[in-house]
């Protein structure tokens, strides 16, 4: 698939992909840990830290993450972070300003995989295998995410939330519509890959 089928206004894919398989042009990182390019997949490494895209900020579009997340060494927890509104210097704004839609097979379901982190509670539990698909649709004021096609999440602005109950939980508040995207290292024990990033824009 080359990008000149896309551009030539064919009925070929509209996915726009944001890591290259190669490098990480286009991105930055901030935070402890890194996020590294090995065999042609990003890993997180150490935590917590955030590799953000830095080409746009991103609304009325689709997010599609391919990722993969061992739990081999009890891991597996990472997030993507969505209406990040100011590019970021360090990963707790964020975490505060924007939305983690989580990464983590292992939590409750208010802190599961698809959910917006600590907003949300799970609106299904997704088979996960090797490779998952997500997608984050952000439409205005509403966010919704399907992990292998089940949807998970079906969230908009202004909807009640429950308070914030622990330190590193997010603050409570109203979202950009459209922001900045990033994908966190959460830590040492937590070894996740993505495969693909890509953006599809609304019409």
């Amino acid at each position: 698939m080359t990008a000149h089928a896309d551009e030539s206004g064919s009925k070929g894919s509209e996915w726009k992909p944001l890591f290259n398989g190669k490098n990480l042009d286009g991105w930055k990182h901030v935070g402890p840990g890194e996020i590294v390019v090995e065999n042609g997949v990003l890993k997180t490494v150490g935590g917590m830290g955030l590799l953000w895209y830095t080409g746009e900020k991103i609304g009325n579009s689709v997010i599609r993450v391919v990722y993969k997340a061992p739990d081999d060494n009890g891991g597996g927890n990472s997030g993507v972070f969505i209406r990040i509104p100011e590019q970021p210097t360090e990963p707790w704004m964020p975490v505060n300003k924007g939305y983690e839609v989580q990464i983590d097979d292992s939590d409750d379901d208010w802190h599961r995989t698809g959910v917006l982190y600590s907003f949300t509670k799970t609106l299904a539990q997704p088979k996960t295998g090797e490779w998952n698909t997500m997608e984050i649709t952000i439409e205005d004021e509403r966010t919704s995410v399907t992990v292998n096609g089940v949807k998970v999440t079906d969230f908009r602005e202004g909807s009640p939330v429950p308070e914030k109950k622990q330190k590193h939980e997010p603050d409570r508040g109203k979202r950009a519509a459209s922001g900045y995207i990033g994908l966190q290292n959460h830590g040492a024990k937590d070894t996740v890959y993505f495969k693909e990033v890509s953006v599809k824009k609304l019409k």
